[in-house]
């Protein structure tokens, strides 16, 4: 049998999971799109519900958990992309506690506070699981990680990332107890080149909103740090400074 009416209860649910947050929340569960998407969640095993497949698009190996046809139109309807590789999956929500995380000797975690766009979020996801940082942690986060934007952008690094949100006095509590190197994106007179700051030890950077930074809460809680430039322009987009950061303390754990 094959799902041809907009109207199903099932096709209804799953665009409700795609734009609407709270919703998504009570449920428990979200959406995943695409293949290598759909492997990754598996791989790093987030339990599935069930899978709604095209046959005329997908091309790859059927899963073994439920699955449901779905006609051509109908998958147009509930691809977060347009269209992509005829493959939805449902999955269980993870949620894990900050103080559930085991720092090691050296680890680097990034801190973004208060992030508000999901593909920013979901491209600093790439970038940390890329270079190695052991936990994101969202800091009064304006942005639910079971995003379908932040998932699609992050290719699916989501899923094989230790993620936290926290509020941002459980965030600084956390760092003080494990012993931490604060290190904070604030510009002012106090502050040192990213280059110039020890990344072989425990550490932990800190950014801020795309349009205001870091919140008055973190002043005096770090060492100031920025990245230098040459140019004529003295901030860059969140995800990219990130994405330097990440680049950096990897480098300097290999040399």
């Amino acid at each position: 049998m094959i799902i041809e009416s907009f109207q199903n209860e099932k096709i209804k649910t799953i665009t409700k999971l795609l734009t609407d947050n709270r919703f998504r929340k009570k449920s428990g569960v979200f959406v995943v799109e695409g293949q290598q998407e759909n492997a990754r969640a598996q791989k790093y095993l987030f339990e599935a519900e069930e899978f709604f497949i095209c046959e005329n698009i997908f091309k790859g190996e059927l899963p073994k958990e439920k699955i449901y046809y779905v006609s051509e139109k109908v998958y147009e309807k509930i691809a977060y992309r347009g269209s992509s590789e005829g493959i939805i999956g449902i999955y269980k929500a993870k949620e894990a506690a900050l103080n559930t995380f085991k720092p090691k000797e050296n680890s680097t975690v990034i801190i973004v506070e208060g992030v508000e766009k999901p593909g920013n979020l979901g491209a600093i996801l790439r970038s940390c699981e890329a270079f190695g940082i052991d936990a994101l942690i969202i800091a009064d986060a304006k942005t639910d990680f079971y995003n379908p934007n932040v998932i699609r952008s992050s290719v699916g690094c989501l899923f094989g990332m230790d993620v936290f949100q926290a509020e941002n006095q459980e965030t600084l509590e956390f760092l003080k107890e494990n012993n931490f190197n604060i290190y904070t994106t604030i510009m002012d007179e106090t502050s040192e080149d990213l280059y110039k700051r020890d990344f072989t030890k425990r550490s932990a950077v800190l950014f801020g909103t795309e349009h205001s930074g870091l919140s008055d809460f973190w002043f005096g809680k770090g060492k100031n740090t920025l990245i230098p430039m040459s140019g004529s322009i003295d901030s860059l987009n969140l995800s990219n400074a990130v994405a330097i950061t990440c680049y950096e303390t990897l480098k300097q754990k290999k040399n």
